[in-house]
């Protein structure tokens, strides 16, 4: 009842960080034909019959992934995704911008990650900002979602910007990155596709891999709808627009909505960080004991969360306690479990 209780508070708080941050978005949706194709795993890979929406299955046999038929220099990319429910441990389902396939050392990369649980439907969110290949020192943070992601789907964008990225979970904005000088090329700078995909992650996914994907309660199956692009059309190569192909331009693209940060829509950020984030890579002083990166926008509410009861890069810390004032890398000891995430 304890559990119930506590998922039906955050599903409340949900509501009303919904209402603080803004109405929803009016973003035309895409038929997958018009913008993707299929990546991998065709035979898992199942489109709606009026190709509005695509289902990506994970089996045995394969995973399963589309990709844009185009690279874009920033713009605004959203997908409505509903996750596989009941026991998912190890299972990862992605949407995420990339050009690795282009730059394989030296990649920029926007993601959503959703890791599985054995609890149905507490999948944990990572969001990862790379660029130019800075996977060794990533800029990962990792939140509990306050509903159920199984029951019904709900959006996730990505705004990328050439001085901020913004990512939402249903139009209300869970994180930030403000571009600052001293990131030099770790901010995503070369042209990008757009990629949606599931796959065995039992390496790491679910408690730095003990436990894996049980094949037993395959297919596990992840449906995208409402596919949003609004972004100019660009060479990966040359790393400029494609002629005729900017469906926005850049003064149009920073002063639309969901790329201006308003004080309620960041009220809405701040309240979300502080009940759902269990990683930020800003307060982990094990990892980087130098300190923050040049961009981090530290609060001393999240950073006390934190210490209390956060994650590091590889060590889950025990269940959220009341207690306060718990120093950087505590609890690393006994209760402590592994959980590598993604690099």
């Amino acid at each position: 009842m304890a559990a119930k209780a506590r998922f039906l508070l955050a599903a409340a708080t949900w509501v009303c960080l919904s209402a603080m941050a803004a109405s929803a978005f009016d973003v035309p949706s895409v038929a997958f034909e018009e913008r993707f194709s299929p990546l991998f795993g065709d035979d898992n890979l199942v489109r709606s019959r009026d190709g509005r929406s695509v289902r990506l299955l994970l089996d045995r046999r394969s995973g399963s992934g589309f990709i844009s038929s185009d690279y874009y220099l920033h713009g605004f990319f959203s997908a409505s995704i509903k996750l596989p429910k009941d026991y998912t441990a190890g299972v990862v389902v992605a949407f995420y911008l990339s050009n690795g396939d282009v730059y394989e050392k030296t990649h920029d990369e926007l993601d959503f990650e959703f890791l599985g649980s054995r609890w149905g439907g507490q999948w944990r969110v990572q969001t990862n900002v790379y660029g130019n290949g800075s996977t060794a020192h990533g800029r990962e943070e990792r939140y509990l979602l306050p509903f159920d992601p199984t029951l019904e789907a709900h959006r996730y964008s990505v705004l990328w910007a050439p001085t901020h990225i913004i990512f939402y979970v249903d139009d209300t904005p869970i994180r930030e990155v403000i571009r600052h000088p001293d990131m030099g090329s770790d901010f995503p700078s070369k042209p990008m596709a757009v990629y949606a995909t599931v796959w065995d992650g039992s390496a790491w996914a679910t408690e730095g891999g003990k436990y894996k994907v049980n094949y037993k309660y395959a297919p596990f199956a992840s449906e995208f709808s409402d596919l949003t692009i609004v972004g100019s059309r660009a060479d990966p190569v040359l790393r400029v627009p494609r002629r005729g192909g900017a469906d926005k331009d850049l003064l149009g693209l920073m002063t639309a909505d969901y790329a201006v940060m308003t004080p309620q829509k960041r009220a809405a950020m701040r309240a979300f960080r502080a009940r759902q984030m269990t990683y930020t890579v800003c307060y982990d002083a094990v990892r980087y004991a130098a300190g923050p990166f040049p961009e981090c926008d530290n609060s001393d509410e999240e950073r006390e969360a934190f210490w209390a009861w956060g994650e590091s890069k590889t060590v889950v810390m025990r269940p959220r306690a009341r207690r306060r004032g718990r120093r950087p890398g505590a609890g690393a000891g006994a209760g402590g479990r592994a959980d590598v995430a993604s690099s």
